[in-house]
């Protein structure tokens, strides 16, 4: 099997040196190189090709949002992994928007940040819990309101968009079911066709798409 190779982009050096030490060690992953900032880790990427970039955010010259457009409009066969302090509105909305398909903060174990490349690595999303949390709550405090307009980009229903919707602020098909008085098998059969008709492949990349068309807004 072959290993997946993984790039380390962290301006601090301990950070940087003790994640290079622990993702080395997990069986099956290798640490194919590291960077200081996000200039780097673009430049790193692109001569190593890695399958996963785990990115900070706040780093000099570039910083991680920038880096991971960059790595992913560049390498899309490249995932970023985001490891970093903040887990904020104003950092998490715009690493997603960036194509980040992964959010953990700093303080996640060994075992969750294997977790999380393996999961990237397979084109799954991985957010941490309190990632996830954070997402619903400003989904709570500023409800998102399906488009009127009947012009919706590719064919999507209002009830798709609102489901889009809702799927950005990062809620389960349980939890939309819930939100809508929906049954689960409704809102799987609307998630399906939101995905057939946006090309998207998971939840990460209609997050994306919600963000990109103006379905989404990140509170504030």
């Amino acid at each position: 099997m072959t290993a997946i190779r993984v790039l380390v982009a962290d301006d601090q050096r301990a950070v940087r040196d003790g994640l290079t030490l622990l993702v080395g060690l997990l069986e099956g992953i290798e640490v194919v190189g590291s960077a200081s900032d996000g200039a780097e880790a673009v430049e790193v990427a692109r001569r190593e090709r890695p399958d996963v970039v785990l990115m900070d955010l706040r780093m000099p010259n570039l910083d991680g949002v920038a880096a991971t457009r960059r790595v992913r409009d560049e390498l899309p066969g490249t995932e970023v992994l985001i490891l970093t302090t903040y887990a904020d509105d104003r950092s998490l909305f715009p690493a997603l928007e960036a194509g980040a398909r992964g959010y953990l903060t700093k303080d996640a174990g060994a075992d969750e940040i294997e977790r999380a490349i393996r999961a990237v690595h397979e084109g799954r999303t991985h957010l941490e819990a309190s990632v996830q949390e954070r997402l619903v709550a400003a989904a709570l405090a500023a409800p998102l309101q399906p488009a009127e307009s009947p012009d919706l980009p590719d064919g999507l229903t209002a009830r798709e968009a609102e489901v889009l919707g809702l799927i950005a602020s990062g809620l389960s098909n349980r939890e939309i079911a819930e939100r809508l008085y929906l049954s689960n098998a409704t809102v799987k059969t609307h998630v399906n066709r939101i995905f057939a008709k946006t090309g998207a492949r998971d939840r990460a990349q209609a997050v994306r798409y919600a963000f990109e068309h103006g379905l989404a807004t990140a509170p504030g």
